[in-house]
């Protein structure tokens, strides 16, 4: 079983989306365990306080090192072969090639950021920082359900067929988007399912769908294309 710790100011935010959807299935079905922390509870400020005016001045506040450097040293304790992920603006991209790394991990600890920044300190904590693309949110908490996500669905048996994920985009083979999808009714508005998918040929079924893919990347995004031999048709 993986478990997810997570460290937020926020806590109330996680409730829907771990009540919902294959997140429940797995929790229930003991695929993964997540427990979300609040960090305030760590703080020694009589307040509740977890963030401070940061040194050599500037606009807004930094959340601090005590309350989170002592939450993630107690959540160890119950969660000791973790690695612990620091989701930040400037951290590396997340990518499919990521989940899957972490989906094998033995578990999680992710520190949803907030305010102005973190004190860098914290960072002697830290084995990945992580973004989740070049902009910037109000805080940490949606990027770190969005890697729960990523991550849940790649744990063996949490989607319900083992190919589930297989053809995906980012997934498959090279790393292409997926090809395009139809289902029923085969003419809808004039609209029509392309004759290859309705013909029963797997062979050709498989050939369309790759062809497919590799234009879908060419035209949407190029960029991912790692190896001039992952467009070869």
């Amino acid at each position: 079983m993986m478990k997810i710790d997570v460290l937020t100011l926020f806590p109330g935010m996680f409730k829907a989306v771990l009540g919902e959807s294959i997140l429940k299935r797995a929790i229930h079905s003991g695929k993964i365990s997540v427990e979300i922390h609040n960090i305030r509870d760590y703080t020694k400020d009589k307040h509740k306080k977890a963030d401070n005016r940061p040194f050599g001045g500037g606009c807004g506040m930094v959340l601090g090192i005590q309350p989170v450097f002592d939450a993630v040293c107690d959540v160890k304790k119950n969660n000791k072969r973790a690695r612990v992920i620091l989701m930040s603006p400037q951290g590396e991209v997340f990518t499919h090639d990521k989940a899957c790394g972490f989906s094998r991990e033995k578990g999680l600890i992710i520190i949803s950021g907030h305010y102005e920044g973190i004190d860098e300190r914290v960072k002697s904590l830290i084995d990945s920082e992580i973004s989740i693309g070049d902009y910037v949110l109000t805080g940490g908490e949606i990027p770190a359900m969005a890697v729960i996500d990523a991550v849940t669905r790649l744990i063996p048996g949490v989607l319900g067929h083992s190919e589930s994920n297989k053809d995906e985009s980012f997934s498959n083979p090279g790393g292409l988007l997926e090809y395009p999808q139809y289902t029923r009714p085969a003419v809808f508005e004039k609209m029509k399912v392309p004759q290859v998918l309705l013909s029963g040929n797997h062979a050709a079924i498989k050939a369309w769908r790759r062809k497919e893919s590799v234009q879908k990347t060419m035209d949407k995004r190029p960029d991912i294309i790692r190896d001039i031999k992952q467009i070869e048709i």
